[in-house]
């Protein structure tokens, strides 16, 4: 190194000597820490993020992945549900062990955490056992008998048909177990619900079993898995549990049977007034109706019906009430039945409504409007008449659309609010108000649209062929005696005594709650007055 002689330059040469001394020194100590430090600190970012499966079937837990004190929980069956069920447990903390007959074959469809062994190795390592194997092979595993001794097993089988008669695969397996605690449940889960989480399928779990104990474990795991236990009480109820995934939607039957019913008899009704008739009268042909407009017609036909059905058993309800003059008597078995089906009625009819509004807009794109359209210029150009403004049919059809597009917004609005998800957001008075008020108001505007689509037509006798009247007229009786009945209802003499009744008034016997006192020991008195 050379320096300046002078003041000036020897100052300047030094200071930048040491600022480059200092950072050196820096440098070093950090190398040095560095150093020391990868030296005692084992290479985390060094290891792959999906590590390799060689090496044997059999994998060791890693305590790192498995919360301290967790149960170790066994899987007995190597199928899709055994292997959504192991990652399902795997995500919520827990210790993992599946026996297989072919551990080595099996390992590699499991997550790594998960230890894949031979059935008696997981039967003895696990505190609770899932038993994920068809129910006709149950007795192939009588020989883990001594291991799960003492032990919860969880019966996750299905038959093939519904059972109506015992006993259960999970009272077959008691049988089998007599030492271990046999619980129902996961069946009506599906391996799909457990590996992409309970957010997208049902979070429901229905468990029976006749230990406390076992089934307060198995709850407590469900809820760690982020489903919702639902107790069933003894294992006696096993059958109905396992028969509930077997059902092809019960509730659904008779409002999808009604809705078939009403479109083929509405079907053949339209098809033989605007179809059959024409054609044995004159030998028209109009056969290209069958396919768009027919079937427009016979759409919201069923529609009106379906939504009358929805709201009348609610007057039955009502009216039977007050004949009775009592809440307390039940209703008869087809009235029940009715009125817990009135939401798949509603839906059917919210199908037919939506149907119908999409044929009539492809009304326009056919052929067969065009060459209408078509010919009907032609015939006013022929006649020589400029100006075929009718005000009637005009003002007709704009009503017509309006209040049928209104009706179709409320049904909406009500086929919405009948989805559990949307339902659990709203109170029981706001849900009763759409449902209800909204529900007879849209059933009053899908009554007002039918009547502006007929007009005048009841009137002529042109529009009675075969002695038929109109599908209008038919579609109008059923929802204008529920409207009229609901009106009867507001009526305030009925109101006030239907009120009374809901709240828990008799006719024959008037209830006044009292201090208990000697004569009375139970705080009612029969009020003799108010007989009649």
């Amino acid at each position: 190194l050379s320096f300046n002689s002078s003041e000036h330059g020897c100052g300047l040469g030094c200071s930048c000597l040491k600022v480059r001394l200092s950072m050196r020194s820096h440098e070093s100590r950090v190398k040095n820490e560095i150093e020391s430090v990868s030296c005692t600190m084992p290479d985390e970012m060094a290891r792959p993020l999906i590590r390799g499966r060689g090496g044997g079937g059999s994998r060791h837990l890693e305590a790192s992945v498995s919360e301290p004190g967790a149960p170790v929980i066994g899987i007995l069956g190597t199928g899709d549900f055994s292997r959504s069920l192991a990652r399902r447990l795997v995500a919520s903390g827990y210790q993992v062990v599946v026996g297989s007959r072919a551990p080595k074959r099996s390992g590699a469809l499991f997550p790594e955490e998960a230890e894949v062994t031979s059935q008696m190795e997981a039967a003895n390592q696990a505190d609770l056992v899932f038993v994920a194997v068809f129910p006709e092979h149950h007795s192939t595993l009588v020989e883990l008998k001594p291991a799960l001794a003492g032990k919860t097993l969880v019966d996750v089988s299905n038959g093939l048909q519904i059972k109506h008669d015992g006993p259960s695969h999970a009272e077959q397996l008691a049988d089998l177990f007599p030492e271990s605690f046999v619980v129902k449940g996961f069946n009506t889960i599906s391996a799909w619900t457990l590996q992409m989480g309970p957010r997208d399928g049902s979070r429901q779990v229905f468990l029976c079993s006749d230990s406390h104990k076992a089934k307060s474990s198995v709850m407590q795991l469900c809820r760690r898995m982020g489903f919702v236990p639902v107790d069933m009480g003894l294992l006696s109820s096993s059958l109905e549990i396992e028969n509930l995934p077997l059902y092809l939607f019960p509730s659904w039957r008779i409002p999808i049977l009604c809705t078939l019913f009403l479109f083929i008899f509405f079907y053949l009704y339209n098809f033989t007034r605007d179809i059959l008739q024409p054609y044995i009268k004159s030998e028209k042909s109009v056969f290209y109706k069958m396919p768009i407009e027919t079937v427009n017609v016979t759409l919201p036909s069923v529609a009106l019906v379906m939504l009358a059905l929805v709201y009348l058993p609610g007057l039955f309800a009502a009216f039977l009430q007050l004949w009775w003059g009592t809440k307390y008597n039940r209703f008869p078995n087809w009235l029940d039945r009715w009125l817990t089906g009135r939401k798949q009625f509603g839906l059917c009819s919210f199908l037919c409504a939506v149907l119908h509004a999409i044929y009539s807009l492809c009304l326009p794109l056919r052929k067969s409007a065009h060459f209408k359209l078509l010919n009907a210029a032609f015939k006013q150009v022929k006649a020589g008449t400029e100006d075929a403004w009718v005000s009637e049919d005009v003002w007709r059809m704009e009503l017509y659309l309006s209040v049928g597009i209104m009706a179709l917004g409320l049904l909406s609005l009500l086929a919405v609010t009948s989805l559990p998800s949307v339902a659990n957001t709203v109170n029981w008075r706001e849900f009763s108000f759409i449902q209800s008020t909204l529900g007879y108001c849209a059933l009053s505007m899908a009554t007002l649209h039918t009547i502006l689509f007929g007009w005048d037509r009841a009137f002529k006798s042109d529009r009675y062929p075969f002695y038929m009247p109109p599908t209008f007229l038919l579609v109008l009786i059923l929802p204008l005696v529920v409207l009229l009945g609901r009106l009867a209802l507001f009526v305030p003499c009925m109101a006030g005594r239907l009120r009374q009744i809901r709240r828990g008034w008799e006719r024959s016997r008037h209830i006044r709650f009292t201090l208990p006192d000697d004569d009375c020991h139970n705080g009612l008195e029969d009020d003799k007055s108010d007989e009649h």
